[in-house]
C-alpha cells in the first residue's frame, strides 16, 4: 500500500543542501517579507522581480542551490479573517503536490510558514495530509497500471523544529488510504465477497480479530433481519451477497474505554423497489463509505496498539438491488431487537442496515467501560445540503451530556478535518412514531432527505427506536452514548460521488481525538 510516507526533519540546513537527498522543496506560507531562512528568501526575492504571481498563485522556481535545485512556492492566502481556518493549508498543499508530481519529484522536502495561535498549531500535519489526500489514485488504476506508475510519490519530509507525531500521522493516513479504498472502488471489484476479503487482507498481522458472516445467507436473515431484508434482491446473485464484518481490536491491560461502531456498507444502492431515477444512481458505488471509514479507524488503531482503549466495529456491506424478491415500503420486518419496522422507502436502506448492526454493538456495550456508540453513514442528501462538505453530528441525550460530538467537533477543527452538530429532536422521534398497532416505528416518509425538514436528524431518532437504543436514555438505569456520524457531504471532495475522490472523513477526526 504505497503513499508518500512522512519523515521529520529538524535541521533545515543540511536538508535544503543539495546533497540531502531531496529532489525538490515545497513552501507553504503567506506572502511574507521573511521566510525564515537565507536561501529561501534569496530565491524568493530574486524570482519576485521576474513574476507577479508570487503571493497570489503557487510558481516553480529554478533555484541551482537548493535540494533538487527546485522550489514549489504554494502560497495560501491571508489568515487573519474571522472565517480563516487551517484547511488553507491543506489547500495550498494540494496545488504544490501535483505540481511536484508533474515535476518528477519523489522526495520533497515540505516547509510551512504559519500564525501563532491554537487555529494554525497543526498545519504542517494539516498540509501533509492535504499533500497525500490529493495524490491518492483509484485501487482500480494501481491493480491495472501497478502502484508506483499511478503514484510515484515516496516520501515527504516534514521540517519541525520538534516531532509532529511521525508514527500518528503515517498510521493515520494509512487509515485514510484503506479507508479511500473500500469506499471509491467500484461495485463489483468492492462487491460485499470481495470488501470482506479486502478487509481480511489489510488487517492481516495487525492486532485486530476479523470476523465475516454471511456466507450462510441465513445467518444473516436471522441475526440481521433489516439488513438481509434490503440485501434480498441481491442473494441470488453468489457475489452480491451480504457480508457483516465484524472487527474488534483489544489492547494489552487495563481498559478504561470502549469505542463501538455500526458502519454503513451499502456497495451499491439502486434505491431498490423505489428506484433511483433521473441519473441519480451514478456514484452509489461510494455509499459504502462509512463502513470504509470505521475500516480506516480501526486501521490506524491497529498499528498504533494505544493502551487502554477498546474498539468494536460490525460493518453491513451489501447491495441494495432491484428484483423480484426486492423488499418494498408497506412491509413490516422485525428489526434484531425485536422492533417491528415499516419500511416507508426502499432507498432510506442505510438506516435498515445499521439499526441491526447498533442493536448488536449495544449488546457489547452494555458489559464495557465508558462505552460511547456510533454509527457511521454517507446517509442523507439533507446533510451534504445543510451542512455542505462537513461531517454532520447528532447525539443523543448521553453523548451530549458528556460533550461527544463538542469534543468531536473541536479536534476535526483543528486537524482540518470540520463537523457541524445537529441535536436529536422530539420532533424527530415524533417522525418515526407508528401511525398503527400494526408496527412500532416508521423507517422514513416518502420523499428524499433533501426535501424533508429535519432529514438529516430524524434517521438518528429511526435508529435509536429500531436498534433499542431507546431503553438507554440518560434517565435509564443503564445509559449509553450514542452518536450518529452522516458524512454525506464529507465523504467526498467537491460533492461529485461518482468522479470526485473520497476522503476517509472522518478518520482525521476520531483519530486526533481517541488515539493521540
Amino acid at each position: 500500500m504505497a503513499f508518500p510516507i512522512a519523515e521529520w526533519v529538524s535541521d533545515l540546513d543540511a536538508a535544503l543542501g543539495k546533497t540531502s537527498g531531496y529532489d525538490g522543496v515545497i513552501l507553504i506560507a503567506p506572502e511574507s517579507e521573511d521566510y525564515f531562512h537565507p536561501l529561501l528568501n534569496q530565491c524568493i526575492e530574486h524570482y519576485k522581480q521576474f513574476d507577479q504571481r508570487l503571493g497570489r498563485e503557487a510558481v516553480f522556481i529554478h533555484s541551482p542551490e537548493l535540494a533538487g535545485q527546485r522550489l514549489i512556492y504554494s502560497p495560501t492566502c491571508v489568515l487573519d479573517r474571522d472565517f480563516d481556518d487551517v484547511r488553507r493549508y491543506s489547500d495550498a498543499a494540494k496545488i504544490a503536490a501535483k505540481m511536484a508530481q508533474n515535476a518528477g519529484m519523489v522526495k520533497p522536502l515540505m516547509l510551512i510558514q504559519k500564525p501563532d495561535g491554537a487555529v494554525y498549531e497543526n498545519a504542517l500535519q494539516v498540509a501533509y495530509f492535504g499533500f497525500c489526500q490529493i495524490l491518492w489514485q483509484p485501487l482500480e488504476a494501481r491493480e491495472a497500471l501497478g502502484e508506483s506508475k499511478v503514484e510515484p510519490m515516496q516520501k515527504v519530509g516534514l521540517f519541525s523544529q520538534t516531532e509532529p507525531a511521525i508514527d500518528w500521522l503515517n498510521a493515520t493516513e494509512q487509515g485514510r488510504r484503506l479507508a479511500r479504498d473500500l469506499c471509491g472502488t467500484e461495485p463489483e471489484r468492492m462487491a460485499p465477497p470481495k470488501f470482506a476479503e479486502y478487509c481480511q487482507q489489510a488487517f492481516a498481522g495487525l492486532p485486530v480479530k476479523v470476523t465475516v458472516l454471511g456466507e450462510d445467507p441465513n445467518e444473516l436473515q436471522q441475526d440481521y433481519p433489516l439488513l438481509y431484508a434490503v440485501a434480498r434482491a441481491s442473494v441470488m446473485v453468489k457475489h452480491h451477497q451480504p457480508r457483516v464484518v465484524r472487527l474488534e481490536y483489544i489492547p494489552e491491560g487495563a481498559i478504561e474505554h470502549t469505542l463501538l461502531f455500526a458502519g454503513k456498507g451499502v456497495v451499491y444502492d439502486t434505491g431498490g423497489a423505489d428506484i433511483k431515477t433521473g441519473g441519480h444512481m451514478a456514484g452509489m458505488s461510494r455509499d459504502k463509505g462509512g463502513a470504509a471509514a470505521v475500516a480506516g479507524f480501526l486501521k490506524t488503531a491497529a498499528l498504533l496498539a494505544p493502551k487502554g482503549i477498546k474498539i468494536i466495529a460490525e460493518l453491513g456491506v451489501v447491495r441494495n438491488s432491484i428484483g423480484a424478491d426486492a423488499f418494498v415500503a408497506d412491509e413490516i420486518i422485525q428489526s434484531h431487537a425485536g422492533v417491528r419496522v415499516r419500511i416507508g422507502n426502499t432507498d432510506a436502506e442505510g438506516r435498515l442496515v445499521m439499526a441491526d448492526l447498533l442493536s448488536h454493538i449495544k449488546q457489547n456495550a452494555v458489559d464495557e467501560n465508558q462505552p460511547e456508540l456510533f454509527t457511521v453513514a454517507t446517509l442523507t442528501g439533507h446533510a451534504a445540503l445543510a451542512m455542505g462538505p462537513y461531517t454532520a453530528l447528532v447525539d443523543n441525550g448521553v453523548a451530549r451530556a458528556h460533550g461527544c460530538s463538542t469534543r468531536l467537533a473541536a479536534t476535526g477543527e483543528v486537524w482540518g478535518d470540520p463537523c457541524e452538530i445537529s441535536r436529536s429532536r422530539r420532533e424527530d422521534f415524533d417522525f418515526i412514531r407508528p401511525r398503527s398497532l400494526a408496527d412500532d416505528v416508521l423507517s422514513s416518509n416518502n420523499a428524499p432527505s433533501s426535501a424533508t425538514m429535519r432529514g438529516h436528524q430524524f434517521p438518528m431518532a429511526f435508529l435509536t427506536v429500531a436498534s433499542g437504543l431507546d431503553a438507554h436514555g440518560i434517565n435509564s438505569p443503564q445509559p449509553l452514548s450514542y452518536t450518529h456520524i452522516d458524512i454525506a457531504g464529507s465523504g467526498v471532495e467537491g460533492g461529485d460521488w461518482q468522479h470526485d475522490s473520497p476522503t476517509g472523513a472522518p478518520v482525521v477526526a476520531l483519530s486526533a481525538r481517541y488515539l493521540k
